[in-house]
């Protein structure tokens, strides 16, 4: 389905290039010609051009027109991490204090919060859709709801799943307060304390923290740059280990913004169900896609129930919107009855809020500008890291979500840069918030949830410079 008006040619010339039809060079046809080809506006069309020369597949030559931009492959890096057979929770809590228990000025750039900004928040909408539900539900709202969330809720989410595929039994929803709630019941019903479970690295710190409450040991699953989800790795620690669950972000990985191939969700429903181990699938970036259509799930390809899919509403519409769900598969009944242990009922005006906006449409059409917004704060965010850091550092491009994935060259002192980065006002989160291990000490994650400033660019360059000095003082040392 096409989104913008532009994007019946733009996609046509986005396919051309990726498969080689269009080369570096060739010269676009004209404003006018695609205006009289596609029936558009001239509006439509230039917005279109500018949408694919932000990208940075395009050019605009003066009085020339728009040609082809000449790319230049991206040196992805093909190493990946070492880890310890198992391990266990040593000192996680002292690198929270890194994140979620820092301290932010009111001065502070925040590049570390990846969750709707102001800019994305649709506000008015919420504000409107929530006032119309008081006013139609009056008191009802102040009652308890369904403990497994509002039939009608649970029909829409899965009534919308199905359209990318994912066939959901909304007898098997729960509708949970927030998608940490979800991830908690699907661990929680399918594991015990001690037990040892397969979990995407690097990881979400949130993620980890979850397992470090229910005492679970963990073997870490690399994340490849090119391919996402190791799944040989996978099948190695299988082989080896009694392992109860497995946990990965198949959408846009949180923090690389990594999307998996169908063939890879494929497989990994098929082990699930060979081996009869669940898999608890993240997709709570699943509708955050730059390009092309909305991305499949592993919970598409399963038959036996053997995948549990969580996500919620709070990273697409606003953090303070408690709602998530779980697709508990053939684990309802275990689920159910922790969501009740953990209270009676999500909050019913979010519960309605949500219905109000699905009912009417009303969250696709938001979810429209909220797609391209971020694509176009991602890309000018990553342009200015490439542009101010030294050659030797790599910024992994994400095909969506919030997050780019940073690496450092080793012989740049990471408290050091940290500390700098605050006396800047700057705030990036430490990649070993990511990982129970050392393994990302020289990575940080960086957040294009809130628009590119000017002010936000100079620090950066600053900051890009600081490390460019670093570097050149360690090679005039070894001269």
């Amino acid at each position: 389905m096409q989104n913008f008006k532009y994007q019946i040619f733009t996609s046509v010339i986005e396919e051309q290039i990726k498969n080689g039809i269009l080369v570096s060079g060739e010269r676009l046809p004209s404003i006018r010609a695609i205006k009289e080809k596609y029936q558009l506006s001239i509006t439509s069309v230039q917005s279109g051009y500018d949408y694919l020369v932000m990208k940075g597949c395009v050019e605009n030559r003066p009085r020339s027109g728009f040609f082809v931009t000449i790319k230049v492959n991206e040196n992805i890096p093909e190493d990946s991490p070492t880890f310890s057979p198992v391990v266990s929770n040593v000192d996680f809590d002292k690198k929270v204090k890194l994140t979620s228990k820092s301290n932010k000025s009111s001065e502070q750039i925040s590049f570390n919060t990846a969750a709707p900004t102001d800019l994305l928040v649709p506000q008015k909408l919420i504000l409107r859709k929530m006032q119309e539900v008081i006013r139609k539900k009056g008191a009802s709202i102040l009652r308890y709801y369904p403990a497994n969330g509002s039939e009608i809720l649970r029909n829409q989410i899965a009534a919308r799943a199905t359209k990318f595929g994912c066939k959901i039994n909304s007898e098997q929803l729960i509708v949970t307060d927030g998608a940490l709630q979800a991830l908690y019941i699907a661990l929680a019903s399918v594991t015990e304390s001690g037990d040892l479970i397969a979990v995407e690295s690097p990881c979400i710190f949130s993620v980890l923290e979850v397992i470090s409450n229910l005492k679970l040991k963990i073997i870490e699953i690399p994340v490849q740059y090119k391919t996402g989800f190791d799944i040989d790795y996978l099948k190695n620690v299988l082989n080896k280990n009694n392992i109860r669950a497995i946990v990965l972000t198949p959408n846009f990985h949180n923090p690389t913004g990594i999307l998996i191939s169908d063939e890879t969700k494929k497989e990994l429903a098929s082990i699930a169900q060979s081996k009869e181990i669940p898999i608890i699938e993240n997709d709570i970036y699943g509708d955050l896609y730059f390009d092309g259509e909305r991305p499949s799930t592993i919970c598409n390809f399963d038959t036996e129930g053997w995948v549990m899919t969580y996500s919620s509403f709070s990273k697409t519409l606003a953090p303070g919107i408690r709602l998530g769900w779980l697709n508990t598969g053939r684990f309802f009944e275990q689920a159910e009855r922790l969501k009740f242990s953990l209270g009676r009922s999500v909050s019913p005006i979010f519960q309605e809020l949500m219905i109000q906006l699905l009912e009417e449409n009303s969250y696709e059409r938001h979810l429209r500008f909220f797609r391209k917004q971020l694509e176009i704060q991602c890309v000018e965010l990553l342009n200015t890291l490439r542009l101010y850091f030294p050659k030797d550092c790599y910024f992994h491009r994400p095909q969506g979500g919030y997050s780019i994935w940073g690496r450092l060259p080793k012989e740049v002192n990471m408290p050091d840069f940290y500390k700098f980065c605050k006396s800047q006002k700057i705030a990036f989160t430490p990649g070993d918030t990511f990982s129970y291990t050392d393994a990302y000490s020289y990575h940080f994650r960086i957040i294009f949830a809130d628009r590119i400033t000017s002010e936000s660019i100079v620090r950066l360059k600053v900051i890009g410079e600081k490390v460019q000095s670093i570097l050149d003082e360690k090679i005039n040392k070894n001269l």
